[in-house]
């Protein structure tokens, strides 16, 4: 019998974050998450995501055993400020027994209910900057750090329990060979003269964080437009900056400034560091400190995590100046693959930055929605 218990207490919290490293035990394709990390992630005094947003965590039992988990979220921003009656469920890992599925999912809906919430999607985080989808192809190539893995029973779970296609993602990599630097230095030569731009780059991550909080503008500006945008609060900004400026390359963030030396573009390309965390197996010490800041200096492999440019530039070629920078960058660093992160299907936009690159889609995922009754 499934039985469902919410965990509140620090162990119980430390047991739904490591769930997954014996559900994935012995995977090559899972990448673990950094527990201590995880942890603070969920700690209401620590994440400012709580202000505006609440979370309820759940174990399911079969026996003493932990079978599934999940993470039930209200984003009150998007609720109130969006009328999106949304309950978000995210963390979602279970054995393949679809009974447990059910079991934690109805704990999901039961929260939604008493929210007088309209439906249910996920998996999906507290906001646009954590990880997204269920994958649905792609099972046998690696995760990174910006994203859940899973079996291919977790969508056959959903489905079978009524639950629809909600948003759908690719991911894609290219061959740094493949991508031909004529395609955008003469637009960049032009561009920078004609909008008088010129590009940012850096040598020390010291030096970024005077221009976050523009970033951030930038960021917000330019994916408004999207369906699955939820605002970032400055608290939650301060948050990300401090998380997650340490495991950024300097030399691997561009920003495009006008002649006032305001932003109006960025690029953020972060290190691979699957294999690093994949050795590190959750944890920070003794050791796998040494693994990150290996991957960080010496990895071979970049992902694309963000990329934004100010509304009144879009279309004006500001990211032929930012690839030129980062292909000039990757081209001393001896770079090998380019790996896209999740993306929209219904982002036309970043899709069309691509075209000229040879992508190939390697992995898809999608987020499944339900109506509550």
């Amino acid at each position: 019998m499934i039985i469902v218990k919410e965990a509140i207490t620090k162990k119980e919290l430390k047991a739904f974050v490591k769930f997954p490293f014996k559900l994935y035990k012995g995977s090559d394709t899972w990448v673990p998450p950094i527990i201590s990390e995880e942890l603070k992630a969920f700690d209401k005094t620590v994440n400012p995501v709580f202000k505006d947003a609440e979370a309820r965590f759940f174990l399911a039992y079969n026996g003493n055993e932990i079978v599934g988990r999940v993470a039930a979220i209200i984003n009150w921003l998007e609720v109130k400020g969006q009328n999106v009656k949304k309950m978000r469920f995210g963390w979602f890992d279970i054995i393949d027994d679809i009974e447990v599925t059910k079991a934690l999912l109805n704990e999901v809906h039961t929260i939604g209910k008493l929210n007088k919430l309209d439906h249910v999607e996920g998996p999906v985080g507290f906001s646009n900057l954590d990880k997204v989808g269920v994958v649905t192809e792609g099972f046998d190539q690696i995760a990174n750090m910006i994203t859940w893995h899973n079996y291919p029973y977790y969508a056959e779970h959903l489905k079978a329990l009524g639950y629809t296609v909600g948003k759908g993602y690719s991911e894609s990599k290219m061959k740094f060979e493949n991508i031909k630097p004529e395609f955008f230095y003469r637009i960049q030569e032009l561009v920078k003269q004609r909008y008088q731009l010129r590009p940012l780059n850096f040598t020390s991550n010291k030096d970024i964080m005077p221009y976050t909080d523009e970033m951030f503008d930038v960021f917000s500006k330019s994916y408004a437009v999207l369906s699955s945008f939820v605002e970032i609060t400055p608290e939650q900004r301060n948050y990300f900056k401090k998380k997650f400026i340490s495991f950024l390359n300097p030399e691997y963030v561009k920003f495009v400034v006008d002649k006032d030396d305001k932003l109006v573009g960025f690029g953020i390309v972060t290190p691979s560091y699957a294999t690093a965390l994949q050795k590190m197996q959750g944890k920070l010490f003794p050791f796998g400190v040494f693994h990150l800041l290996k991957a960080k200096k010496h990895s071979k492999q970049v992902t694309f995590y963000l990329i934004g440019v100010l509304p009144e530039y879009q279309n004006k070629g500001i990211t032929a100046i930012i690839f030129n920078e980062f292909h000039k960058t990757f081209s001393e660093k001896g770079i090998e693959m380019c790996i896209r992160g999740p993306e929209l299907d219904d982002n036309e936009a970043i899709h069309k930055l691509w075209k000229n690159f040879k992508p190939e889609v390697f992995k898809r995922r999608c987020t499944f929605k339900k109506d509550i009754v």
